[in-house]
């Protein structure tokens, strides 16, 4: 199959549809390539992939803003291949010839998420390896337990400031709010937590007009915290990065904690309000969670299949000529991991009302060796953060009809606007004292489990170290990770099979 991409990346060539004809407004671009930015790809990105599953197979070419092309990933196993094979598909992006050409202009909409920047995730080899390394043997020394006592603190006092209203607006209020705060505090500073950081963090991602100018805000905030770290270090994320091994320069630090902080709170946001909108519009997900048949970290793990933080992440760069799905990569072409649509291959997922409870084989942090390092840290402020709120708020509902949601998105995530609820009004909670710090200066053992006051922490193990897909037991299956354990409930069948087998 020869490929679509008549012309040089990074300027789509070929008939433009007129403004009359229909076309235009379906987001049809030059050369008849659907878009993958515009109301139609924000309004239904969902169909907008079965669309071009349908015309192309799992390999998809695309427009991204001012009509740049790049080939869409649909396939599972498609971007499983691509993000295990750096010596095929790399991260650095200087290899787009769009960039070399000049085609794609230094202040394209998406410039904060292409642009090559001295961090592991645009890295490759040994190079990787160093830079990675240092990410990776800093995150080993948080304090786990203590960031999840330092989550609830958070998440409470989140939840003081409108629990006498009965009434909030969750997203703006709560799911926007606590990841940055508590982001900020594990990385060092808090100080600069305000309205504006949770504005130019979520702007900087979307493409906007605004996002260049939103990417300096941060990086200005992140600069001063290395400044402040290379003569006062501390017990934080910022200073480990500054005394370790690898001798990372200033700006590699600030870049690093960058990724870290962008990633982080732009995935958990999204991820706690996407879960909090299922609790208060799916019954059958609510009871399930509320009668203790599924735990909240359960009831996330589902919700990284359905509804992923990031639906599409730019990108990869052809190193060389290559096929992939049927189509012919060019060496420089540009390539975009499809989160949304690989969750929701036929081939892996044939019938999508399918519980995949205890299944991580998502893609919702991407895979390979450029995985998300801090997806353990996202997981937990989603797990505590959602079971503190329905912890205090039982009875909360939708506060609008369901119509009444909208979204706003790009090609790179979806993200409810708000989350109107409402409750029964309820006094604030005394909150102790500050939290403890979030990190301390051992190698801890990382430890995420979720535990809830509501019940006692099940430590059984389980018997063959995995669920079935659908069960609902103490355990979801963690991969290579720690198993989460029941949060609510009575014991289930499972558990009691479970305990039978370990002699209990």
């Amino acid at each position: 199959m020869t490929t679509p991409f008549q012309h040089e990346p990074g300027s789509a060539t070929g008939p433009v549809p007129p403004p009359q004809c229909p076309a235009h407004g379906m987001g049809i671009g030059p050369g008849g390539l659907r878009r993958l930015y515009g109301p139609e790809a924000e309004a239904d990105p969902e169909g907008l992939y079965e669309k071009l599953r349908a015309e192309h197979g799992t390999v998809a070419p695309v427009l991204l803003h001012h009509d740049v092309p790049a080939w869409l990933v649909l396939g599972h196993s498609e971007n499983l291949h691509m993000t295990r094979t750096p010596s095929q598909f790399s991260r650095d992006s200087r290899r787009w010839r769009g960039l070399q050409d000049g085609s794609v202009a230094p202040d394209h909409p998406l410039a904060p998420l292409f642009t090559w920047q001295p961090v592991c995730s645009f890295a490759e080899g040994a190079e990787h390896e160093r830079l990675r390394g240092a990410v990776t043997d800093s995150m080993a020394r948080i304090d786990t337990r203590g960031v999840r006592r330092h989550i609830n603190r958070y998440s409470n006092r989140l939840v003081n400031d409108f629990c006498r209203d009965g009434r909030a607006e969750l997203v703006t209020q709560f799911a926007e709010r606590l990841p940055m705060m508590v982001m900020c505090a594990i990385i060092g500073m808090p100080e600069e937590y305000n309205d504006r950081l949770v504005q130019a963090a979520r702007d900087m991602t979307r493409g906007s007009e605004t996002a260049v100018a939103s990417n300096a805000y941060v990086i200005g905030a992140l600069d001063r915290l290395v400044q402040r770290r290379r003569e006062a270090p501390a017990e934080d994320f910022a200073t480990w990065l500054v005394e370790h091994p690898a001798q990372l320069t200033d700006k590699e630090i600030s870049e690093h904690l960058r990724v870290v902080l962008i990633v982080a709170y732009e995935t958990t946001t999204n991820l706690i309000a996407n879960v909090l909108r299922m609790v208060l519009t799916d019954p059958r997900f609510r009871a399930r969670l509320s009668g203790g048949h599924m735990t909240v970290p359960e009831a996330v793990e589902q919700t990284l299949w359905d509804e992923p933080p990031f639906t599409s992440v730019l990108g990869r760069w052809a190193v060389g000529d290559t096929e992939l799905g049927g189509q012919q990569i060019k060496a420089g072409d540009a390539l975009i991991v499809g989160i949304a649509p690989a969750n929701t291959d036929p081939a892996v997922r044939p019938d999508l009302s399918v519980s995949m409870e205890g299944n991580r084989a998502h893609l919702a942090f991407s895979s390979g060796p450029h995985e998300c390092p801090g997806q353990d840290i996202g997981r937990a402020i989603a797990d505590v953060g959602v079971d503190a709120l329905l912890m205090r708020l039982p009875d909360l509902e939708l506060g609008v009809d369901e119509e009444k949601l909208h979204w706003a998105g790009n090609f790179m995530s979806r993200h409810l606007v708000d989350l109107p609820a409402a409750f029964a009004p309820t006094p604030q909670q005394e909150i102790d004292a500050e939290p403890l710090p979030a990190v301390a200066r051992s190698n801890a053992q990382a430890d995420w489990q979720v535990s809830s006051p509501a019940a006692p922490r099940s430590t059984v193990p389980s018997p063959a170290g995995h669920l079935p897909a659908g069960a609902a037991g103490p355990y979801a299956e963690a991969g290579d990770g720690p198993a989460i354990p029941a949060q609510r409930g009575r014991p289930t069948l499972w558990q009691a099979v479970v305990r039978w087998w370990n002699g209990h």
